[in-house]
């Protein structure tokens, strides 16, 4: 490889980077420019940490034939298990170990190699091997996104030539930079939507983000919390807490998200969720297809628990209709992107109703107003109500015992079949 040939893949690299493009598209076309320009590329892979609930970090291989099993290996804590095992005995955590940059080990010509990965690669003819670990500072980390692991490795004969692992030394900086960007990117999206929902997430990150900025829209409002759950975290061990609330949050949330709602809050065991169509009937709709979808999920989810010993509950549900204002609430200091008005105080008072008519769900007079007429006819009235805080009593709904029950029924089926 000539200079030109570097300065051009570098060149490559400062423009890829600066628009946007992915972390995987980066070091395939990194792979492929060093290839086609004489550096005997076989096998590659870069590895980068990353913030996010589930993945500690993100992998990328490359093989010169194009036969990699995935694109992007997305894999959890290395910190135990085989994970950690093949963390352990991996030419990076050596590296880290000695308090080295690079390593290199000439495959063809040792017979007792020492790390795994190496002894695979040599039986598969690879002759030799680099591995460049690229620092961040603690100001330009991120959580354990602190470094941009790469490794190389060739078939050739000869092995790398040391013009290969001059201008690889050289460029891997640059990739290292590109691929930081790209994840800082992903890494800000992924954070926002967690932490937000998907479309708060959206409109923050298109800069809505003025104090006092919100949009009047009109939007089915959810609002549920669990039965009993007051005495249930009375009487649970408190390590039994964190793992109840996850798991029917998980349940609402996989419901709300499944239908195409957006989650805004979780209050203590409360979640408030919106739904916004482009007209109301099919807003309502998705609401009451997330309501279907959670009442199959908590009958799978209760069997489970009980099954292991873990106090089991059910999901009270309010559901309502109205204007209401969304956008940036709070102070110069401290902002939440949330809905605002009366009709999310309706909503609550419309779940907190549940408990008193015995009933998971409740449904508003005007949310059943807007629902198309043959899912209408699936509801059923529980009786004209004051809420406590509102101005008018409301007529409340719920659906017929029989729809429930029929979906009730599909939550034990499925759990039957995934037991067998």
């Amino acid at each position: 490889m000539n200079e030109a040939d570097i300065v051009e893949i570098e060149t490559w690299l400062d423009l890829q980077g600066l628009s946007g493009m992915s972390e995987m598209d980066l070091f395939n076309g990194f792979c492929a420019r060093c290839l086609a320009a004489g550096i005997q590329l076989e096998r590659a892979s870069a590895f980068v940490d990353t913030l996010h609930p589930i993945y500690e970090g993100r992998a990328f291989p490359w093989r010169r034939d194009g036969e990699v099993e995935k694109a992007i290996i997305e894999y959890g804590s290395s910190q135990q298990g085989e994970s950690a095992d093949n963390w352990q005995n991996s030419t990076f955590y050596h590296l880290l170990q000695i308090g080295e940059d690079e390593m290199r080990h000439r495959l063809a010509e040792v017979d007792d190699i020492g790390f795994r990965h190496l002894t695979t690669l040599k039986s598969e003819g690879c002759t030799d091997y680099l591995a460049f670990m690229n620092r961040f500072s603690s100001e330009g980390s991120i959580g354990e996104m602190d470094c941009f692991y790469s490794s190389w490795s060739t078939a050739d004969s000869a092995g790398f030539c040391e013009n290969d692992v001059d201008a690889l030394r050289r460029l891997v900086r640059g990739l290292a930079l590109a691929v930081k960007c790209a994840s800082l990117t992903r890494i800000v999206r992924t954070l926002a939507d967690v932490y937000l929902g998907r479309d708060a997430a959206k409109r923050v990150l298109a800069g809505r983000i003025n104090r006092g900025s919100a949009e009047r829209i009109e939007a089915v409002l959810w609002y549920s919390d669990l039965r009993d759950y007051t005495r249930i975290s009375d009487a649970a061990a408190p390590d039994a807490i964190i793992p109840m609330l996850n798991d029917y949050a998980e349940a609402v949330i996989a419901s709300v998200q499944e239908a195409g709602g957006d989650v805004l809050k979780l209050i203590g065991d409360g979640i408030l969720a919106i739904f916004t169509e482009e007209d109301s009937a099919s807003a309502a709709t998705a609401a009451l297809k997330a309501q279907m979808h959670l009442r199959k999920r908590v009958v799978v989810l209760n069997k489970t628990r009980k099954a292991s010993g873990a106090p089991a509950t059910d999901v009270y549900l309010g559901v309502h209709i109205g204007e209401v204002f969304y956008g940036n609430i709070g102070s110069d200091t401290r902002l939440d992107f949330t809905v605002v008005g009366p009709a999310v105080n309706e909503v609550s008072r419309i779940a907190s109703m549940c408990r008193s008519v015995d009933q998971d769900v409740l449904l508003s007079d005007r949310f059943a107003a807007a629902l198309p007429e043959e899912l209408r006819a699936k509801l059923v009235s529980v009786g004209r109500f004051a809420l406590r805080g509102v101005g008018r009593a409301q007529e409340l709904f719920t659906l017929d015992p029989i729809i429930l029950e029929k979906y009730r029924a599909a939550g034990r089926a499925q759990h039957a079949a995934r037991s067998q």
